[in-house]
């Protein structure tokens, strides 16, 4: 009888129900509950079967002698399980009944670890493969790559990966997985380009984390290579990789190849249409971010909270106040959303870009929830534009009671003293940053030849071909001059010459990342510069009229939009 059950698990056991009923014509024909090898093979199942972990549990309680391979299942089930913790407790179990762990045990179990992101474990683990002999195993290796990245410690997962002897697919996705969830996408393009010289092929994984890293770092060229790959490889048909690319493509300012995979996606999900029309938003179609909002419900998908952090943005970016309220009433009443605090923070921004700085504030004094440093951010931000002094001293207050050492907030209340040619508060505050430790967070700019990711800083002389850049800086000046360009200086945190805060101007890293780029790629060829800081407004002057004067298309992503410029003007109307 027990040949016949095991027999029926093997083969009928396809559902939590089967099995059910299975163990239960075992129970009606004698055979006990604690059988191990009827609960084996029901634990299996039910584990393959990825059920809720309590009903396998209980039927490993009632084992009284059971063998390394059931202690193996129950590890991997809690391991896939939303509740990974109970893993390790299984394991420590095994050591104290002295239960030799298997070369099996140790992926499982290294799967909860990083799910748990707890280093310290996995170096213990770690340890103890490397005293039981495991740990020339590829599969035990990877499972360590695999943990160390997950716990954000990828020099660990890399050491470990250089050190083996050999690498299969598995251990190059991984790290190059690794590389991009902690935020070293450069490294993870270049170990991509190796894996390429070494014939092994990306997963569907790492081509999401390959694209996530060029959208991130604005290499467009380099995602292309991967859209290429995909297509080769037949990963066009997997939604999320299509929504990576999706992404990829608007995040590098490329809005119409955006709108042709999204027009290309056999399956589109809600994360598709709010990509796409974030998307829009920030590269300042919002218009159009909003017409396709409308396509949505027409689809009959039900937007997201996500999707209306779009729709409020693509409001916000245009200066589209009346409908921005109109969305944000309908997301309530129409859709029962409940706003968070990223709707209101929204709301503070269309308020405070159409200058309604006033209204912002009493906006944020009747929010039913508390303002967080966001919104009061975004609030100092709109003073420092439109130049509200005493509200904007009264947001830093409360920034400083939220979070004291942000670079930036006194970056901005600095350059709305420094608008306001109020010189003595400027030092003030720059000897303050100086007394607390406060260190300014640099700006730089990102921009892409030849397969290679360059990084230009304010001032940047570390370019081998530095000499040639400054010397097309100083043409550019020229040529711009002729076209009646007179370098905007208000806001040089400085108190010093005009001609002094010009040079101070020219320096900045998206002119670097600008002269550079017209040193090195043909002429009508477009620039792409990705800028970590808003750009200033000399800048957004300046780059309008190169476009013009160069006669190229200009494509800057800054901190919170993109800006297109082209023959003279921008995509943002001057509205940023």
């Amino acid at each position: 009888m027990v040949k016949k059950c095991i027999s029926l698990l093997q083969n009928c056991g396809s559902s939590k129900l089967k099995l059910r009923q299975i163990q239960a014509f075992s129970l009606r024909h004698g055979i006990p509950l604690n059988d191990p090898d009827i609960c084996k093979h029901l634990i299996y199942n039910l584990v393959s079967l990825s059920t809720p972990m309590s009903y396998p549990h209980n039927i490993f309680s009632c084992i009284q002698s059971s063998n390394v391979f059931i202690w193996n299942t129950m590890i991997r089930g809690y391991a896939g399980s939303e509740t990974p913790k109970p893993a390790l407790e299984l394991y420590r179990q095994m050591q104290a009944l002295s239960i030799e762990p298997d070369t099996h045990t140790y992926p499982f179990l290294l799967k909860a670890v990083a799910k748990l992101a707890d280093v310290r474990v996995g170096e213990n683990v770690h340890s103890t493969v490397i005293r039981n002999g495991f740990d020339s195993l590829v599969f035990i290796q990877n499972s360590l790559l695999h943990m160390y990245a997950s716990c954000g410690f990828i020099d660990s997962a890399y050491k470990l990966f250089e050190l083996m002897p050999e690498r299969d697919a598995v251990a190059w996705n991984s790290v190059i997985n690794g590389f991009a969830l902690n935020g070293k996408p450069n490294e993870a393009l270049t170990l991509f380009r190796e894996m390429g010289l070494k014939g092994v092929e990306p997963n569907g994984f790492a081509v999401v984390s390959l694209l996530s890293a060029c959208a991130e770092l604005g290499a467009l060229a380099l995602g292309r290579r991967v859209h290429v790959y995909m297509m080769k490889d037949g990963l066009t048909e997997n939604l999320h990789v299509n929504n990576a690319l999706l992404d990829l493509y608007a995040k590098c300012g490329s809005i119409r190849e955006a709108r042709k995979v999204f027009d290309e996606m056999k399956e589109r999900n809600v994360v598709s249409w709010s990509s796409l029309i974030v998307g829009l938003a920030v590269n300042g179609f919002g218009k159009e971010a909003l017409q396709l909002f409308k396509e949505m419900g027409r689809e009959g998908l039900v937007p997201s909270e996500v999707t209306f952090v779009g729709v409020l943005y693509a409001c916000s970016h245009c200066g589209m106040v009346d409908e921005g309220f109109n969305y944000f009433m309908r997301m309530r009443e129409e859709y029962g959303i409940l706003p968070r605090i990223e709707h209101y923070g929204c709301m503070v921004d269309l308020l405070g870009r159409a200058g309604l700085v006033k209204e912002a504030y009493q906006y944020i004094q009747n929010m039913p929830l508390q303002p967080n440093a966001v919104i009061w951010r975004t609030l100092l931000g709109a003073c420092t534009i439109h130049g509200h002094l005493n509200l904007g001293e009264y947001a830093r207050a409360q920034l400083l009671k939220l979070e004291p050492g942000c670079s930036g907030d006194y970056v901005l209340l600095s350059n709305l003293y420094a608008s306001e040619q109020r010189w003595s508060d400027v030092h003030m505050l720059r000897r303050k940053m100086v007394k607390e430790g406060v260190k300014k967070i640099p700006g730089y700019s990102l921009v892409e030849l030849g397969n290679h990711v360059y990084e230009f800083v304010m001032g940047d002389r570390s370019h081998p071909q530095s000499e040639e850049i400054y010397a097309m800086l100083v043409e550019i000046t020229k040529r711009l001059k002729l076209e009646g360009y007179a370098p905007h200086t208000a806001n040089v945190l400085a108190d010093i010459e005009e001609e002094e805060k010009e040079n101070a101007l020219s320096y900045h890293s998206e002119k670097i990342a600008i002269a550079f780029l017209l040193l090195k790629t043909a002429p009508r060829t477009p620039i792409r510069v990705v800028k970590n800081l808003r750009v200033c407004a000399d800048c957004h002057l300046a780059i309008k009229l190169i476009s013009k004067v160069f006669e190229r298309e200009i494509i800057v992503r800054d901190r919170s939009r993109f800006h297109h410029f082209r023959d003279g003007s921008c995509s943002c109307r001057d509205y940023w």
